[in-house]
């Protein structure tokens, strides 16, 4: 493994917080176990680690100060500054609400992140509101989407085009339904056959997978950008049980009026027109940095025929961090945007800038482009996430945020690391997972009861060997715990 230190200095690196002799040439054995653990880790990889006392004590070392693509790690920062507004948030939240316009049905997103059209909702429904059309009125003409609560921002720099096709990328919109996802079922069907696809109309779907003999399946889904063609390829054991693929919207506007209409229509209610949309074009009024401290202009509140209520926001923090929902994040981002701003990604990253400086995160020691992690443009240094984190366990919200990280060998992102080991239900911590990247950042009790603070991150592993990546650092942090 590559370290910035030789190992070495690096031992000694480790053993410094505890002996205090800058002259030593070899750790005590607990560091030199947690050094060996490291060195395990793929020849190549890149790592920055820090762990401190919850007073800011250091611990050990290795890179605290170099920047570090820190995937998902990104949405600790936008939940601890939405936490940290999350009363003003609370009471600026609104639901998604319908409107007669004319002959045409206005449907108003305002930034919810689960209004949802399944079958079984029973709370947040679509449903809800194409029942209160349904009762004013048998016909419509348009149904129109509109999503203009936030700048039509439907990306943030740096997400990687591949990403876009997949769940993980959908586009972000203040008009949000069922996450912006759709989902497809394949059966196999007789050997040399196609197999049966199921899926919502949305998309036309180019079926040309082949079943085979066997269990295996091997399906390629491919979307171009704002296209609605879905072209399968690939095959499906004969004796494989039904696939279930997920498809990204790149439109989550368009998406959410055209399931409304299918509602609608399921309801009695004609619709003798088109399925539109209503964005905002992103303006110079969006960026700070160009509006120098006048607000955007907004559009003026119309009267709703109904609408939703806002759900808490606490309970959205548990879904973002625990099973690392990027949606979810990106869109937390706007609310915090939109209730200090024009709702565009720029006024969320000045008042996530605010939040750090607060904080006393250096700004030298991170950049973001978006809310969730998913772009390559993000770094963060281990510094940074221990300073965070830190500063975050002295909040009067610190407890309340804490739990909304997934914890280890129980819940979420972590439910199957750290299982059988002193740190599981003792480790609670934000994973993050990007092509080449992986990240750890929180809070783990020792064998002695004593809590730290601590931020792993690795990037540049070699292809395949991710896995092993996180591995070392699992083992590193399951040394120190047992150490102190």
């Amino acid at each position: 493994m590559r370290m910035f230190l030789p190992l070495p200095t690096l031992a000694v690196a480790l053993a410094l917080p505890f002996s205090g002799v800058a002259a030593q040439t070899a750790p005590p054995p607990p560091l030199s176990a947690i050094a060996h653990q490291l060195e395990q880790a793929p020849s190549g990889a890149r790592y920055g680690l820090l762990v401190a006392t919850l007073d800011g004590a250091p611990v050990l070392a290795i890179a605290p100060d170099e920047r570090f693509i820190p995937a998902s790690n990104t949405k600790m920062f936008t939940t601890a500054t939405a936490y940290a507004n999350l009363a003003a948030l609370d009471r600026a939240a609104q639901g998604t609400g319908v409107r007669i316009e004319g002959r045409d049905v206005i449907l108003e997103g305002r930034g919810d992140a689960r209004l949802s059209s399944a079958e079984d909702c029973r709370v947040d429904c679509l449903q809800t509101l194409a029942d209160a059309i349904a009762a004013r009125t048998r016909r419509v003409r348009d149904v129109i989407g509109d999503d203009s609560w936030y700048p039509d921002e439907r990306w943030g720099p740096g997400m990687s085009w591949n990403n876009i096709q997949s769940r993980y990328g959908t586009g972000i919109s203040a008009l949000t339904l069922d996450d912006n996802a759709l989902t497809a079922s394949v059966t196999p069907g007789a050997i040399g056959a196609p197999p049966t696809v199921r899926a919502a109309g949305y998309y036309r779907i180019d079926n040309r997978v082949v079943t085979v003999p066997g269990t295996a399946q091997a399906i390629v889904a491919d979307r171009a950008p704002n296209g609605r063609l879905v072209r399968l390829t690939g095959t499906i054991g004969v004796e494989a049980a039904p696939a279930t693929l997920h498809f990204s919207v790149d439109d989550p506007a368009h998406h959410a009026a055209w399931r409304l209409g299918e509602l609608l229509r399921a309801r009695g209610v004609t619709v003798t027109g088109d399925i539109r949309t209503r964005h905002r074009p992103l303006g110079p009024g969006d960026d700070p940095a160009i509006r120098n401290g006048t607000p955007a202009a907004r559009p003026p509140a119309a009267p709703l025929l109904a609408q939703l209520p806002a759900l808490p926001l606490a309970e959205d923090m548990r879904i973002i961090n625990k099973q690392s929902q990027n949606l979810h994040a990106d869109l937390m981002l706007r609310r915090v945007a939109r209730a200090q701003g024009s709702g565009s990604i720029a006024d969320g990253q000045a008042a996530l800038d605010r939040l750090m400086a607060q904080a006393g995160v250096a700004k030298a020691s991170y950049s973001f482009a978006d809310g969730s992690g998913m772009s390559s443009y993000n770094r963060i240094s281990p510094r940074a996430a221990v300073t965070l984190l830190t500063w975050i366990a002295r909040q009067p919200w610190g407890a309340a945020w804490r739990d909304t990280l997934p914890v280890a060998g129980q819940d979420g992102t972590l439910r199957n690391r750290f299982k059988g080991t002193i740190l599981e239900g003792k480790l609670f911590a934000k994973t993050g997972s990007l092509n080449a990247s992986r990240a750890l950042s929180g809070y783990l009790v020792t064998k002695t009861g004593q809590t730290l603070v601590f931020s792993a991150l690795a990037n540049d592993m070699p292809d395949g060997t991710d896995a092993q990546a996180s591995a070392a650092v699992d083992r590193a942090l399951v040394a120190l715990a047992e150490a102190m």
